[in-house]
């Protein structure tokens, strides 16, 4: 593409949709992937409140779909609606609701960067295990819908070597979804040796608020109450009843919460997690939206700890259903060393000393240097392991830098 005209990069993962300019090293746009869902019927019944909300809401994606009004990005999601389900497009990473998808897309090129697609070329970045039927569906919507004049899909992993300024390395990508390693060489995903695993951030989110709510503390909802200020500095909270709530958007709403909470006093531990050496660790306070001041001691090592040991989540309340797939979940470290061992001998030394992290998982504090020392201690000798990571959280988490 030109000067005066840039092509637009869209990444629809399994926990946000990032949509920019190429060549910047942030998006413009970050948003759910996720969206709000109303059955017609349901959005006839309550047309009057759904109507004055939408015009205070200022959402032009608000629109009906089909039999279904669809409410997509982080304002139209922030307000409460009655028998709004949340629901996700995408499923294990694979795309089950081309409607929803739809929207999104609609929402992030009209609503967000306020362009006609006809003008911009476009780049899609998509996951190592996209499907054929897949790209097909999504070349046709690009091209039949949009007018798109170029279109172009890649792979997530390439997208974030090529940002780091390599050909070739091993991309461990940590989203909200899941965890995926994928070796890249000369530019190319090596297919055969890309693993996977359900573990992600959305994953670490539901442990951290199963593990509160064993010790009795309840995360209240944002819509769920009020504060009113009877004296100066002096809040009082009332509680606020919508019957109507559905339970999904009331536990995306909790999860918002419980996922600040996770990226703000969380960290990887330095040695594999053990609860007596970390039982009287110094607690850290987080004050909640209804003011509630809780304390959070071990668990800030112990949630992330489940990236590199994934039995660890059957110790937490809650998560024993975690069982069931827990055998065939394997620790970063050993995704790491399988994924290389599966590529050609030729090469692996290349890709020991060339370990990229990304994804919004990634960024935590210290993982960095806990997965560096675990391969160290697991790898082969001969190898000279190398994990490589953005110093900025932010381009860490976006992979727009030289796309």
């Amino acid at each position: 593409c030109t000067d005066e005209v840039s092509a637009i990069v869209i990444d629809l993962g399994s926990h946000t949709c990032k949509a920019g300019y190429a060549g910047e090293d942030a998006p413009k746009a970050v948003f759910p992937s996720v969206v709000g869902c109303i059955d017609q019927m349901d959005a006839d019944d309550d047309k009057e409140n759904n109507d004055s909300e939408t015009n205070n809401n200022n959402v032009d994606s608000n629109k009906p779909k089909g039999k279904r009004r669809l409410y997509v990005g982080s304002q139209a999601l922030g307000f409460r609606r009655d028998h709004m389900e949340v629901v996700s497009p995408l499923k294990d990473g694979v795309v089950v609701d081309w409607d929803i998808v739809d929207s999104i897309w609609d929402h992030a090129l009209k609503d967000c960067l306020l362009v006609d697609p006809k003008e911009h070329p476009m780049l899609l970045a998509e996951p190592s295990s996209n499907t054929q039927q897949q790209r097909e569906r999504t070349a046709e919507l690009m091209f039949e819908k949009y007018k798109v004049p170029a279109l172009f899909l890649a792979k997530n992993a390439v997208l974030t070597s090529f940002a780091s300024g390599r050909a070739t390395s091993v991309v461990v990508d940590s989203g909200g979804g899941s965890t995926t390693v994928a070796p890249v060489h000369d530019g190319y995903v090596l297919q055969k040796a890309v693993s996977s695993s359900p573990i992600g951030g959305e994953f670490l989110t539901d442990c951290l608020m199963k593990s509160l709510e064993s010790k009795g503390i309840v995360i209240k909802p944002r819509y769920s109450f009020k504060r009113k200020e009877i004296q100066p500095g002096v809040f009082q909270t009332v509680d606020v009843d919508f019957p109507h709530t559905t339970e999904s958007y009331k536990l995306y709403s909790q999860r918002v919460i419980a996922s600040d909470i996770k990226e703000c006093v969380c960290r990887a531990p330095d040695t594999p997690y053990d609860e007596s050496a970390y039982s009287n660790i110094p607690m850290t306070p987080y004050e909640l939206p209804d003011g509630q001041t809780i304390e959070i001691g071990s668990d800030r090592f112990k949630i992330p700890d489940i990236l590199f040991n994934p039995p660890l989540a059957q110790t937490i309340p809650g998560m024993d259903n975690f069982a069931e797939i827990s055998p065939s979940v394997r620790g970063l470290p050993q995704m790491v060393i399988e994924s290389i061992n599966r590529c050609d001998v030729d090469i692996r030394k290349e890709l020991f000393g060339s370990i990229l992290l990304a994804g919004g998982t990634a960024s935590m504090q210290q993982l960095k240097e806990r997965l560096e020392k675990d391969l160290l201690e697991e790898s082969p000798q001969a190898a000279r392991v190398k994990v490589l990571a953005s110093g900025n959280a932010t381009e860490r988490r976006f992979r727009f830098a030289v796309v």
